[in-house]
């Protein structure tokens, strides 16, 4: 007779397989009953797979839905060539499932983490469940189960003020616009580009559900919003009392900043517990409860005594804490990295360990966000080491692979192929409990993607002369030889370089001197584009192959659009009125080519991302007000961050950065800001046909340039 514990154990592992027949039926269809799935233990509590496939029968065995869904993903590209990624996919199923010899594989960690606080902001703010339900397979197939999950939060917020007496006009004129939101949430901005029309809350909560429901079916441990310490004006006018600080951040005036309670204030549990308390009334019980006080603003330490930052920081980890364990006594406090290394002179050793004193071991977890930056970017020691596993604190080892969901191609795929390892070898590998990726914006650079997916079941160097030429299998369906020379070539130049900031001059107007960063241009990158678009008879028929030379026809054409756009600004320094015109016509000319051959591309295009805006205004006016902060975010943001979030999409070419070019150019009367904001508000966008056949549109291109070199 079954007892109870073995029929809940039964129970759990059916509904387990059935999650995980979902996720892979929502991809092949019919043939997932085809596939035996199977329940095995997990090797020392980490998840772990077996795939084995014998006389056309297919057998997946894992110790979770994850387990099961990563282990057949990876059945999938090794033994049938086929790849699911953002801008498509390559199915390659044959009739009857290839042989396969029995590979069993457990993950060396018990989190793997995916996304950032902002990439709520510059990727998914307006997704529907549609593209909600299409990434929740993606992090399956990928092996992730510790995702960021804050879509929702205001309803949340909105809450916890009218509890507490504020208006419904204090409470709406807090929040900025939705796809803003994320700087919001961590206490950056208040206010900009708001109010938020109606409705936006309860079509937000509505969403949630269906995220979190599905989240939960899948077995992810969500990472959900607490509160950090930020208050609405309104509060601080109800009370004089306060001695709440005034934050800044981001260039922008300070009706705009936020204002954070002091770590003594009693109003710092109060709040917390309540937004914990009506987060889990809305979804129910979770862990893990993402705060951060601090990102990238000063903390207010008395000028007078600066001593006394190691007492305040003890204090406000203190009151965070506290505050999240109010509400749910079983909650672990999550905080991100990212500001230890980029405010590094402030966050020493005596510091960071200040500010975690008094929180036990067990109930923090530090997401040690880029480990790109400090080697790459900030010239400083590893995080992680500097702090040593951030003293006994669970820890995530993670990257961040974009900046602002910025479209060229960066990264250094050596490094991504390995770093983590070094971790894993270290005396702080005890309290490593995860391993992920959290870019600020998602849907480019997907080769890295691909690769991180795989490190976080390594326990190993990945060798990427194989990783490579199966990569190119599953995702092309073949490795000829020119692909092959192709990927070294990339691997040598544009994967081999690391620029948080890679955007061209004539998507700024004029160079950039305040940030440092650009596109990859060496000629090795150059050579590496000729050779993918020269593959082309022999892979023209996968669709990721297409996808993928017109993205690097784009790059290489925007290359060369960026040398006569740079001499066009050279002759206008110089007064030469011929010379800028030729230069600036011949830039302007590509770019028209470059914006009909991404009409083509599944995911560069500016048509979606109005599209999903628009689809949760009531009305006209609403429609057109999610429009234009759709708009705002990836051209003038706000603040010091115009063009940060700069993209290479059809529309935003041929309608934004030409125009500012030719006004740049040959009409330097105009008012630019004013015609800025006149596009970001003015809806929709000019139509051009794409070319009949843009694959070889794009190597004609592509090949005019080669004959001239």
């Amino acid at each position: 007779m079954q007892t109870q514990g073995e029929a809940t154990t039964t129970s759990t592992q059916s509904n387990e397989i059935t999650a995980a027949r979902g996720v892979i039926q929502r991809l092949i269809g019919d043939r997932a009953e085809d596939i035996a799935l199977e329940i095995i233990p997990a090797d020392e509590g980490l998840d772990t797979y077996e795939i084995e496939a014998s006389g056309g029968k297919l057998t997946v065995r894992g110790s979770s839905t994850v387990a099961l869904t990563f282990g057949f993903y990876q059945y999938l590209k090794k033994a049938t060539n086929s790849m699911v990624s953002w801008s498509g996919e390559h199915l390659n199923l044959p009739a009857r499932w290839p042989d396969y010899a029995l590979e069993h594989r457990a993950s060396p960690y018990k989190y793997r983490y995916f996304l950032n606080v902002v990439t709520y902001g510059y990727t998914t703010p307006y997704w529907d469940w549609e593209r909600w339900e299409k990434e929740l397979d993606w992090m399956a197939l990928h092996g992730v189960n510790m995702p960021l999950a804050v879509v929702g939060s205001e309803a949340i917020a909105e809450r916890v003020w009218k509890q507490l007496g504020l208006s419904n006009t204090e409470i709406r004129e807090f929040f900025t616009g939705p796809a803003h939101l994320p700087w919001h949430r961590m206490g950056n901005l208040n206010k900009w580009d708001g109010p938020i029309p109606d409705g936006w809350h309860e079509d937000q909560l509505a969403l949630q559900h269906k995220i979190l429901d599905r989240m939960h079916e899948l077995g992810f441990e969500p990472i959900a919003p607490a509160f950090a310490g930020f208050v609405p004006e309104g509060f601080k006018k109800k009370h004089p009392e306060l001695k709440v600080n005034a934050l800044k951040w981001g260039g922008f005036p300070q009706e705009y900043n936020a204002y954070v309670l002091p770590p003594d204030s009693p109003f710092f549990e109060k709040i917390g517990k309540l937004f914990v308390e009506e987060w889990e009334k809305e979804f129910g019980k979770n862990k893990f409860y993402l705060s951060d006080s601090f990102n990238e603003m000063d903390v207010p330490v008395p000028k007078d005594d600066p001593e006394q930052k190691y007492e305040l920081l003890a204090g406000y980890g203190e009151s965070i804490y506290k505050s999240i364990v109010a509400g749910n006594p079983d909650a672990v406090w999550v905080t991100q990295g990212w500001t230890f290394g980029w405010q590094h002179e402030f966050w020493d050793k005596k510091t960071l360990q200040a500010m975690m004193s008094r929180v036990p071991d067990d109930k923090m977890v530090i997401l040690d966000l880029a480990n790109e930056y400090p080697e790459l970017v900030w010239d400083i020691p590893l995080v992680w080491k500097e702090h040593e596993g951030y003293y006994g604190k669970q820890w995530v080892y993670s990257y961040v692979p974009n900046f602002g969901g910025k479209t060229p191609y960066t990264g250094v795929l050596s490094m991504y192929a390995s770093g983590a390892i070094d971790a894993l070898n270290s005396p702080y590998s005890e309290n490593l409990i995860g391993f992920g990726s959290a870019p600020e914006g998602i849907e480019n650079n997907e080769v890295v993607y691909e690769l991180l997916a795989d490190m976080g079941w390594a326990k190993e160097k990945i060798d990427l002369d194989e990783w490579m030429e199966e990569y190119s299998r599953a995702r092309y369906g073949a490795y000829p030889q020119q692909m092959e020379t192709a990927w070294e070539q990339l691997r040598e130049s544009v994967y081999s370089s690391f620029s948080p900031y890679p955007r061209f001059v004539w998507q700024l107007v004029v160079p950039d001197t305040r940030r440092k960063g650009s596109v990859h241009s060496d000629p090795l990158f150059l050579r590496g584009i000729e050779n993918f678009l020269d593959s082309s008879e022999e892979l023209k028929e996968s669709e990721l192959y297409r996808n993928d030379a017109i993205e690097l026809a784009m790059h290489y054409l925007g290359i060369k659009a960026d040398e006569y756009y740079q001499q066009a600004l050279a002759a206008k320094a110089a007064n030469n009125e011929a010379a800028k015109k030729e230069a600036g016509e011949k830039a302007i000319s590509i770019l028209q080519n470059i914006d009909r051959l991404l009409e083509s591309h599944p995911t560069n295009r500016l048509e979606p991302w109005i599209g999903f805006a628009r689809s949760h205004g009531k009305n006209e006016q609403e429609k057109d007000y999610y429009e234009a902060n759709a708009k705002r975010l990836i051209t003038t943001w706000g603040g010091f961050q115009e063009d940060y979030a700069a993209r290479l999409w059809s529309g935003l070419i041929r309608d934004y950065y030409i125009p500012r070019i030719r006004q740049h150019l040959f009409e330097p009367a105009v008012d630019v800001d004013a015609w800025e904001e006149k596009w970001i508000n003015t809806p929709g966008m000019s139509a051009v046909a794409p070319f009949e056949d843009p694959l070889a549109k794009a190597k004609q291109l592509v090949g005019e340039f080669r004959r001239n070199n």
